[in-house]
């Protein structure tokens, strides 16, 4: 084994070229924790967040961070029994708990990690592991949705939505996204039965006519902004409204007062059962990751750019790093950037 691994390392906080590829130590491993060869991460939401110092307090630099790991193993801890050299494994790190995902090995308690879909490339699954265990802590631990009721996704074309929209379905529920018109024909593939153009239609008032004035049973928030003051006016009675956006502004809830609605703010916690039950819907073939865009491990400032500005790419699904080769897929639209790019830097 060797003794060092490629890490991109956040040496400090700003924008996408903070990361440096660098040697770093091979971390030890623990009696209850598994050493993993890193084959496939990806980039999130809270990835860019942390890069631009919004969790500087949580977060002591020089960082390895990144939140989603599909390997295999390569040394277990002496008290490690579950699993052994060789098993092909997926899991979200410890959030804010130590090094994340942006090197070539890692080290995690073995009570995170779950045994990888059989049906999944390490890329899919990677990409597979923090939204999908948000998805099923909003939908399942805390909304409790059921068969039968109303769920407005926002934000159904993206990283979150591709998988809300597939285990929504799963479960039973109706789907109504919300989606740039281009977007349609694609949200609906993933089993959304109603789309609504966000850029050209209010969803209040087009949830209101899907429903007949009835409303939905479950609003999911993954864009922020004014959401949780709108949300009740979309809202059937006793209805539930799911946030994963840490909002600063204040946000008047009076309308939700008139529709007993309850809200639940989710910040995701790591557990190989929420794995175990994603990996039962992959493996039955009702959930499918979708991977908008691939890149090697050593442009990260790139994943990053395109990940926080995917509307303008028309990015779709999850940006996914290929850790152990040189894998290269992109939206057209961004890799006009780059090649525009790489033009002005030779002249």
């Amino acid at each position: 084994m060797k003794d060092t691994m490629k890490a991109m390392v956040l040496g400090r906080f700003g924008g996408t070229d903070a990361f440096e590829l660098r040697d770093v130590p091979v971390p030890d491993v623990g009696p209850r924790q598994v050493r993993v060869r890193v084959h496939a991460t990806a980039v999130n939401p809270l990835d860019y967040q942390i890069r631009r110092g919004d969790y500087v307090d949580y977060v002591p630099l020089p960082a390895i961070i990144g939140h989603d790991i599909s390997g295999v193993i390569e040394e277990v801890g002496s008290h490690v029994t579950e699993f052994g050299v060789g098993d092909a494994v997926y899991y979200t790190p410890r959030i804010f708990g130590g090094a994340g995902s942006y090197a070539e090995q890692h080290v995690a308690d073995v009570d995170l990690v779950g045994r990888k879909p059989e049906n999944l490339s390490h890329l899919e699954a990677a990409s597979l592991t923090l939204v999908g265990g948000t998805v099923w802590e909003a939908f399942v631990t805390r909304a409790q949705l059921a068969v039968g009721e109303t769920i407005l996704i926002h934000g159904g074309a993206g990283g979150v939505g591709t998988i809300a929209i597939q285990v929504a379905k799963a479960i039973g529920a109706r789907v109504i996204t919300t989606a740039r018109a281009d977007d349609h024909a694609f949200v609906r593939s993933l089993g959304a039965d109603e789309a609504i153009d966000f850029t050209s239609e209010d969803y209040v008032d087009a949830v209101s006519t899907i429903t007949r004035g009835r409303g939905v049973n479950v609003v999911f928030d993954t864009i922020g902004g004014d959401t949780l003051t709108r949300s009740p006016l979309v809202l059937a009675d006793a209805g539930r409204v799911v946030s994963l956006v840490d909002i600063a502004q204040p946000q008047n809830l009076i309308d939700a007062w008139g529709r007993n609605a309850s809200y639940h703010f989710v910040f995701t916690r790591q557990n190989r059962g929420k794995l175990d039950a994603l990996t039962g819907l992959v493996e039955r073939g009702l959930v499918k990751p979708v991977l908008g865009a691939t890149l090697p491990l050593a442009r990260m400032g790139d994943a990053h750019e395109l990940l926080e500005n995917g509307g303008a790419y028309a990015l779709r699904g999850k940006v996914a790093i290929d850790v152990a080769g040189q894998a290269l897929a992109l939206p057209a639209r961004f890799q006009e950037r780059l090649l525009s790019g790489d033009a002005a830097a030779r002249s």
